[in-house]
């Protein structure tokens, strides 16, 4: 049993089908395993009624969850730090809550991270019994690809850069965040590297990451280059 508190930072914006399943999941994996955990949801003023589920959802878990509306889209790592305020684990759960990640895994993360005393420890899709599930063949290649190729150029101690299923102690989180300045998939990328240019622990455990079943995918179509536009602005910053 670990007698540290957990916050999970759940952003959300038009999730109202996905919401009620992660919070059961997650609630559910921390029973199981007697863990401390709450749930913050920062939505997004989602228009199919998210914040109303997450209503709901409060009166079913009393003192566990909290909800911080905001009034658009005003972007991830806004998010986090606006979450961050309302958290009062001593770690910090970031993952998407869209199912992509499951809960399944967080005892793993858990257990790695009381075993090597990690400040971060993050999922990856690349390494041995992690990876993807429902995306085809093409866009598999081309992530793997990405990834290492970003890792390689950024001296990068992660084999998925982009991954957004981490754990943090809350004093780390809370220092580099409000440092980052990128967007999109490089505002995973910087963080990693902001965190090893401050000499952060950062430990890895494979994930299969799961392509949403329900709502529409947040990814447009020029992924590639803001990607590899990233990759370029970071490696100038480190």
């Amino acid at each position: 049993m670990s007698k540290n508190k957990y916050s999970v930072l759940l952003p959300t914006y038009n999730e109202k089908e996905n919401l009620p399943v992660i919070v059961y999941l997650i609630f559910e994996m921390a029973q199981k395993h007697n863990y401390d955990f709450e749930i913050i949801i920062i939505d997004d003023n989602s228009p199919d009624g998210t914040a109303e589920i997450a209503e709901n959802l409060k009166k079913i878990y009393p003192g566990q969850i909290y909800l911080h509306r905001r009034p658009g889209k005003l972007g991830l790592g806004t998010a986090y730090i606006d979450g961050l305020k309302f958290a009062k684990g001593n770690f910090i759960v970031i993952m998407d809550a869209d199912l992509s990640h499951h809960p399944k895994y967080l005892p793993e993360f858990i257990e790695k991270q009381i075993k090597t005393n990690a400040d971060i420890v993050t999922g990856s899709r690349y390494l041995r019994n992690g990876g993807v599930y429902g995306w085809p063949f093409m866009r598999r290649l081309v992530s793997r690809g990405a990834n290492f190729g970003a890792s390689f150029v950024l001296g990068s101690p992660c084999s998925d850069l982009t991954g957004s299923f981490r754990v943090y102690r809350k004093e780390v989180l809370e220092r580099i965040i409000k440092e980052v300045v990128s967007k999109g998939y490089a505002f995973q990328m910087e963080m990693v590297m902001r965190a090893k240019s401050y000499g952060y622990k950062i430990e890895e455990v494979p994930i299969v990451f799961v392509e949403r079943i329900f709502g529409e995918s947040k990814l447009g179509g020029n992924e590639i280059y803001i990607y590899l536009k990233g990759v370029w602005s970071i490696f100038w910053k480190f």
